[in-house]
């Protein structure tokens, strides 16, 4: 049966036109311009129809220049910008701008905020009623047990917009191949509570960022499996995490692979989930493929 396939988070950016300030943390193999573009042929070599760009800094510089690269490149079939949703009026300005633009998502960068409930405060529950409004998706990358237990709070306050956990919330792999149970129990028992929450969602991608220096498939599978028990495929989708990636994989295509060997296991209507379909149900993205 075909479906489509998706790789639901890949990012591009470019150091001269806009600013990033994580770069300053990054090694320097990131800090150059990345484009749709330089994946070159593999997107088709894997089948893979689309891929959806999200946002890479808090800035609108950056969500424009993701709209930019949807336009210039077909394989683009939705952008998770930015807007800042503790400012609701300005946020609904910026969206009313971009009507008829392929956003489908807002992100924010919760991880990076020097204020812990950031996500929780009332203005930014304001913000969230504009997405709901707006029938946009909410990628929030909540890396710590305290941020995924404030995923919980804002998916049950507003139980009409769909939240999206990237990265599965970053799970402490290297702290489970070091022998620290407890920190990796805190995790999964975090992931568990969230995906109690119906209209919760998560990414597998980017596990190699938690993963220990040259860690291999089985070092990360821990974390899909986990995930795939608390969610099910259908409440999943599959991200290449590319240009971050390369931070440990050398090129998109390994990434993409690495993808495929941990959902090896999954039946045919599992990995369909997961490498399409639940992006494509999430995101609004109207079908890719008629036949494969």
């Amino acid at each position: 049966m075909p479906y489509d396939v998706v790789d639901a988070h890949l990012q591009v950016w470019d150091p001269e036109t806009v600013h990033y300030p994580w770069m300053t943390q990054d090694p320097s193999l990131l800090h150059e311009a990345y484009r749709v573009a330089d994946v070159g042929g593999a997107l088709h070599e894997h089948h893979v129809d689309g891929v959806v760009l999200v946002q890479s800094a808090d800035n609108r510089a950056d969500s424009e220049h993701l709209l930019f690269q949807a336009l210039s490149c077909p394989a683009v079939v939705g952008v998770v910008a930015w807007v800042p949703l503790d400012r609701p009026d300005e946020a609904a300005t910026q969206l009313d701008h971009w009507r008829g633009e392929p956003v489908v998502g807002i992100s924010h960068h919760v991880d990076r905020e020097a204020d812990a409930g950031w996500l929780v405060r009332d203005t930014v529950d304001d913000g969230l009623h504009l997405l709901t409004e707006r029938r946009l998706v909410l990628d929030l990358p909540a890396t710590t047990p305290e941020l995924l237990a404030h995923v919980v709070t804002v998916a049950e306050r507003h139980p009409k917009l769909t939240v999206v956990v990237d990265h599965l919330g970053a799970p402490p792999l290297a702290a489970l191949h070091a022998g620290d149970t407890a920190t990796w129990t805190r995790w999964a028992t975090a992931l568990e509570q969230v995906a109690q929450v119906p209209n919760v969602v998560a990414k597998l991608a980017g596990l190699g960022r938690v993963a220990r220096p040259g860690w291999t498939v089985d070092d990360v599978r821990p974390a899909v499996d986990h995930a795939l028990a608390a969610f099910g495929p259908d409440r999943l989708m599959a991200g290449s995490d590319w240009p971050t990636a390369l931070h440990g994989q050398a090129s998109w295509d390994e990434a993409w692979t690495t993808v495929g060997t941990l959902l090896a296991d999954l039946d045919d209507a599992g990995r369909a989930c997961v490498l399409g379909r639940t992006a494509v149900e999430v995101y609004g993205i109207p079908p890719l493929v008629a036949e494969r």
